[in-house]
C-alpha cells in the first residue's frame, strides 16, 4: 500500500489528460475551443490548477551564439483546485482567445517549413508532477496576409523558410517576446538588387505593421547591406488596393531609402539583422501570461514530429 502511494505521487497510476480541440485550426484573434477530459486514476487525486498554454519553437540570439527553444507565450486556466475520485471521468469546456501578433504556421493548407505551434495542457496534481498533453495548431493568415503573402507570389518571390526570432522590433508596439520572419527569394525583376527579403507581420486588431528587411546586392562602388521599410496597413484594405503593386511600391521605397531607416532600427544585431532585442517585448508579454522563458524543448519537440509539407520552401 506504501509502494502503491509512492507509485501514485510520481504519476504512476494517477490522474490522465486528454485535450480535444474542437478544430486545430484558427486565425489571429479568433479563439481555440475544445475540453480537457479528466480520468482519475487508481486513488483521489488532488488537482491544483488546469491551466492550456500556447507553445512554440523560437530563435534566440545571443553574444555569437543562436539556438533554438520552446516558448510558451499564451496561457489560461481553464480550473482552479478540483478533487477527481478514482476512475471519475470530466471534460471542462475552454476557449481560449488567440493573441492578434501569434505568428502564422499554415498558407494554402501547407504547414509554412521551420514553423511548429501547439496547445499544451497542464494538470497541477499536489505533491506530484505535473501531467501534461500537448495538441498540434494551426495558424492560418488573415485575409491582409493572405494577400500581402499572395502578392509576394505574383511579383515571382520563393518562399525560404519561416521562423520566430526572440526579440522586440524598436519603434514597434508588440506584445509578444518574439517576431515572426518569413524569408523569400528574390524574383528575377528584383534580383539586381536584392537577394532575399524578410517579411515581418506585427497584427492588431486595428491593423498590421508591415515590416520588410531587405538582403541588397552591393555595387560597383558599394557593399551589400540591410534595408528595412515599415508600412501600416489596415484589416478594411484587403480589397481595395491592387497588393502587388502595394508591395512592389514597398520594395522600391525600401531599397531606395537604405541610409534613413537604418537608424530607427539600432545596432545590428548579428546575421545583418539591425533590429533592437531589447526587453519591451518580454516585459509586455509578461501581461499575457509568458511563462519563464525559454524551456527544454526535447521533450515539445518530439510531439512535433513529421514534415508537414512546405509552402514552396527551399533548405
Amino acid at each position: 500500500m506504501v509502494f502503491k502511494k509512492m507509485l501514485s505521487a510520481f504519476g504512476v497510476g494517477g490522474p490522465s489528460v486528454d485535450t480535444v480541440l474542437t478544430n486545430p485550426n484558427t486565425r489571429p484573434g479568433l479563439t481555440l475551443d475544445g475540453q480537457v477530459n479528466l480520468v482519475g486514476g487508481d486513488a483521489e487525486a488532488a488537482i491544483e490548477q488546469v491551466v492550456i498554454g500556447l507553445v512554440t519553437r523560437v530563435e534566440v540570439e545571443g553574444h555569437d551564439t543562436e539556438y533554438a527553444g520552446t516558448m510558451e507565450f499564451h496561457r489560461m486556466a481553464v480550473s482552479g483546485s478540483l478533487v477527481l475520485a478514482p476512475k471519475q471521468q470530466l471534460s471542462i469546456p475552454f476557449q481560449l482567445p488567440v493573441p492578434w501578433e501569434t505568428p502564422i504556421t499554415d498558407v494554402y493548407g501547407q504547414r509554412l517549413h521551420g514553423m511548429t505551434m501547439g496547445l499544451r495542457t497542464e494538470l497541477a496534481i499536489a505533491r506530484a508532477v505535473d501531467k501534461s498533453d500537448l495538441d498540434q495548431v494551426a495558424v492560418h493568415p488573415l485575409p491582409v496576409h493572405e494577400r500581402i503573402l499572395e502578392a509576394f507570389q505574383r511579383l515571382g518571390f520563393r518562399f525560404k523558410h519561416a521562423d520566430l526570432e526572440r526579440g522586440h522590433i524598436r519603434g514597434v508596439q508588440q506584445t509578444l517576446p518574439f517576431y515572426q520572419e518569413i524569408e523569400f527569394f528574390a524574383s528575377p525583376q528584383y534580383a539586381s538588387t536584392i537577394r532575399e527579403v524578410e517579411l515581418t507581420f506585427v497584427t492588431s486588431q486595428r491593423g498590421v505593421e508591415v515590416i520588410l528587411e531587405c538582403d541588397k546586392r552591393g555595387g560597383f562602388l558599394s557593399a551589400g547591406h540591410d534595408a528595412f521599410g515599415r508600412y501600416q496597413v489596415s484589416h478594411t484594405d484587403v480589397d481595395r488596393v491592387d497588393w502587388a503593386q502595394v508591395v512592389d511600391g514597398w520594395l522600391r521605397e525600401t531599397t531606395s531609402r537604405y541610409g534613413s531607416l537604418r537608424s530607427q532600427y539600432g545596432p545590428s544585431h548579428g546575421h545583418g539583422h539591425s533590429r533592437g532585442h531589447g526587453m519591451g517585448g518580454l516585459v509586455a508579454g509578461a501581461a499575457l501570461g509568458v511563462a519563464g522563458g525559454m524551456i527544454a524543448g526535447e521533450m515539445i519537440e518530439e510531439s512535433f514530429e513529421g514534415d508537414f509539407g512546405d509552402f514552396g520552401g527551399d533548405e
